[in-house]
């Protein structure tokens, strides 16, 4: 049975598990890499989670392989996808709050939109130019507010910008790749060369940080390695390839608020009017994505 915005109840229901638990993983990743190299850090999980998503696939045999053809693809996949977002996200989340990352990260819908109308001619619904307008202006909030504040990072905002522009980019490559390599296979390669290209950034420089994780960074380690990367990106790429681009990541907007108010609560972040402000115009994106299909619904 449909639901909204083309989504049927199962994926409602991933959807909710989605926005839980990468919600919460912004404070968790922050705290993990105040005291450990964050390239390290994003790399082993990366490719810790190899170790889970394999026997997933082993299980449902599904197989590893690729054809020749469709390998381009699957690195041109990766890169904007995993690659340069993890790259840009964890150095920039050194240097701004949990929350505001959050936030900066999910202006993904406007990248993607912005991407689909220039790359691939896509004419958006005046709803959902809305939406990404919206989208857009919590961005210009939170960029005032780094810029005059004496301890901001205006760099660090611009990092995550761009990081959200790469996202964006790949959410809309997904959506007009034909692949015949299942959803798990293709996210276990693009983890692979992901985790393997932030490995050697890492080694080259990062190496001499090199030390073994704490207990809480080895628990963090596995939460990304287990729950964010095999599990939730297997759901996000369900999404991303099922839905259109813009309703499959303005879907997920409930995130940024997630990680606000956890990263709170965990670990007394400050949440300014800058903030709350920023959140309140995300939530209406959302709801003004929403709305239409409601209404074909009832």
């Amino acid at each position: 049975m449909q639901t909204m915005a083309g989504m049927d109840r199962k994926d409602l229901f991933l959807l909710v598990i989605l926005t839980l638990c990468w919600g919460v993983n912004w404070p968790l990743i922050k705290l993990a890499v105040t005291d450990f190299p964050p390239l390290a850090f994003r790399s082993w999980s990366m490719l810790l989670g190899l170790a889970f998503l394999g026997p997933y696939i082993v299980m449902r045999a599904e197989g590893f392989g690729v054809p020749r053809a469709e390998w381009r693809s699957v690195v041109l996949l990766a890169i904007p996808n995993m690659a340069l977002f993890h790259l840009l996200m964890i150095i920039s989340l050194q240097h701004i709050s949990s929350g505001r990352a959050a936030i900066l990260a999910y202006t993904m819908p406007a990248w993607a939109a912005i991407a689909g109308m220039l790359m691939f001619g896509h004419r958006p619904k005046a709803f959902q130019l809305v939406a990404v307008g919206l989208a857009l202006m919590a961005t210009f909030l939170l960029s005032i507010s780094e810029f005059s504040s004496l301890t901001g990072s205006p760099l660090s905002v611009f990092m995550m910008l761009v990081a959200a522009a790469s996202w964006g980019l790949g959410t809309v490559l997904m959506k007009q790749t034909r692949l015949s390599i299942s959803n798990a296979a293709l996210l276990f390669w693009m983890l692979t060369v992901s985790g393997v290209f932030i490995a050697l950034v890492s080694l080259a420089t990062e190496f001499s940080e090199y030390r073994m994780p704490t207990a809480f960074e080895w628990l963090a380690l596995f939460y990304n390695a287990l729950v964010v990367f095999a599990i939730c990106h297997i759901v996000w790429f369900r999404l991303a390839r099922k839905l259109p681009p813009i309703v499959s990541s303005l879907a997920i907007m409930l995130i940024p608020p997630i990680g606000v108010f956890t990263g709170a609560l965990s670990i007394n972040e400050s949440v300014g009017v800058y903030d709350i402000a920023a959140l309140l115009l995300i939530l209406v994106s959302m709801a003004v994505v929403f709305l239409p299909g409601l209404k074909k619904v009832n």
